[in-house]
């Protein structure tokens, strides 16, 4: 084989976030940038020499292109086997299950999750260690170092591999296996769940369903799985075809973005069970007639009911939810006596604990829930533990919802975003916080007094690692919570995410709208942070 090694120059800007390294596709297609990014994680890599790299991605604009390019680099670095998606395509919860069923060394995902593809949209990248999960932080530090001093990269001359045709073939030295993307996860999933309970459930017309694929990558998964395998109606999957550009939409399962599936879940004669998953499918909505479930109650309601599918039956080790999400699932693992750790947001966290057992399922407040089946979150997953527990209990959605408020209470909700602040303003936002700090506990505004208020840093209970800067929480004596977070998944300015909760133990008040119950901790929000006023906004943009 031969291997050419081409001078390039180091790119500043190549600093992975949360998810990996996200930016414009124009800025991927600047010469050498893909490549430089790709060669610097593979110098930070030890030991892969003759070994296996899983390489897929969710099909947005730029992924078989860029599948080309990490192919070849791949090659001259030594890599005995690359196990490629068909067509370029894997899902990331795929991809995860992919790297850990064939023990991979790792693997490369190409996602910029559910943000919006296109020529002039968003493109990322990330690595996946041998685990299936999210390279932790000292992999992340590493590729951004070594990315800062770069001045090469190596790359094998070689034809544009055929990634439309299944089968294995052989470069030189290189063997690459194109896969169906869905069979290893659908076969998967089949381990988890009760199918045959789902099919007859499905068949019997007592569980009807609309899936939402938004032009995205679980189309196909959810083609498979859902009308194949359980007999859903073909058209229970709508936007089933993943699209370069997902049909100019934005990829992002919450009502806002999935509103077709929005309208007719909030319709006269909607379906029994609606969902949505988003770009790479990870994160997942469910919602039933005339509801929606906030992706924090999901999680609380899925640990309280895990014993009911077939592959939580024994229990659950422990639970762990992001520290923006709220506290439901905490009382569900106090009442039954496991652990809930509290980890910063980004799913790398959980791999740890769900590698050292003593987590089982996990979830964060940004649509993303999973367990140890894989290291990633799961849409799909989500979509079936619901249908699955829908099943069980023969009761619809909201019935299931109340059940479980009754029982452990109601924490109100929501999650409020200011997307593309201009960068200054949102550090100068998170400085005047951070100034806020050490003044704010004892004082009060109306009936909330402030309990604590700290810039959250984690301690990992496996490793010993430390996360600092992970969000600033302010809480109160009655227990509600106002968290300010700057997110890491965006590839213009900054996103302000702002968490909102409070406990009702009321049944009678349950109902209420969570805009209103929350109406004076919304309120307080913005007299800390002062969001609309730096930025001269009226609400914000996206409403959770």
């Amino acid at each position: 084989m031969q291997i050419e090694t081409i001078e390039t120059h180091a790119y500043n800007d190549q600093n992975p976030g949360t998810s990996g390294l996200r930016k414009k596709v124009k800025v991927f297609e600047q010469p050498g940038y893909l490549e430089n990014f790709v060669q610097a994680i593979f110098d930070s890599l030890e030991d892969f020499s003759g070994k296996t790299l899983v390489l897929g991605g969710d099909g947005r604009y730029f992924n078989r292109v860029a599948i080309q390019i990490i192919i070849k680099i791949a090659a001259a670095n030594g890599f005995g086997e690359l196990i490629i998606g068909q067509g370029g395509l894997l899902s990331t919860p795929a991809a995860s299950h992919i790297i850990r069923k064939y023990q991979a060394f790792g693997g490369l995902i190409l996602s910029a999750s559910h943000n919006p593809g296109g020529p002039n949209e968003d493109f990322g990248i990330k690595y996946n260690v041998g685990n299936g999960g999210p390279a932790p932080e000292k992999y992340t530090d590493a590729f951004f170092q070594r990315s800062q001093v770069i001045d090469s990269y190596k790359t094998a001359i070689i034809e544009d591999v055929d990634l439309d045709n299944l089968g294995s073939q052989q470069i030189d030295g290189l063997k690459v296996t194109i896969i169906d993307p869905v069979t290893d996860y659908a076969a998967l999933m089949q381990s988890i769940f009760d199918f045959n309970l789902l099919k007859q459930s499905i068949s019997s017309g007592y569980i009807t369903l609309m899936f939402d694929a938004m032009s995205a990558i679980t189309g196909p998964y959810a083609k498979r799985i859902l009308v194949d395998m359980l007999g859903a109606a073909p058209d229970s999957v709508i936007n089933a075809e993943p699209l370069e550009d997902f049909g100019g939409h934005h990829p992002d399962p919450n009502l806002a973005h999935a509103h077709e599936l929005a309208e007719r879940m909030f319709s006269a004669g909607a379906p029994t069970f609606g969902a949505a998953s988003d770009g790479d499918g990870d994160r997942n909505m469910i919602t039933g007639s005339n509801i929606f479930v906030t992706p924090s109650d999901s999680l609380a309601i899925m640990a309280a009911n895990a014993h009911l599918i077939p592959a939580y039956a024994k229990g659950l080790s422990g639970v762990a939810r992001s520290m923006p999400t709220s506290q439901a699932v905490d009382r569900v693992a106090a009442c039954y006596n496991i652990p809930c750790y509290e980890t910063p947001t980004g799913w790398k966290f959980f791999g740890n604990l769900l590698d050292a057992g003593k987590i089982t399922l996990c979830g964060e407040e940004s649509f993303g829930t999973g367990s140890d089946h894989v290291r990633e979150k799961d849409g799909l997953w989500a979509v079936l533990f619901w249908l699955n527990l829908i099943a069980v209990k023969r009761m619809p959605v909201a019935d299931i919802v109340h059940e479980h408020w009754q029982k452990f209470g109601r924490d109100i909700y929501c999650r409020h975003d200011y997307e593309a602040v201009e960068t200054p303003v949102a550090n100068a936002i998170v400085d005047c916080l951070r100034q806020q700090i050490t003044t704010l506990p004892g004082q009060s505004f109306g009936e909330y007094v402030v309990k604590y208020a700290d810039e959250f840093c984690y301690e990992d209970p496996i490793d010993g690692s430390i996360s600092k800067n992970q969000g600033i929480r302010i809480g109160f004596e009655n227990g509600s919570r106002i968290v300010f977070r700057l997110s890491g998944t965006g590839t213009v300015g900054a996103t302000l995410r702002i968490y909102i909760e409070r406990f009702e133990a009321d049944a009678t008040r349950h109902n209420q709208d969570a805009q209103v119950a929350l109406a004076e901790l919304i309120e307080l929000a913005e007299q800390f942070c002062e969001v609309k006023k730096r930025t001269g906004r009226v609400a914000p943009d996206v409403t959770t």
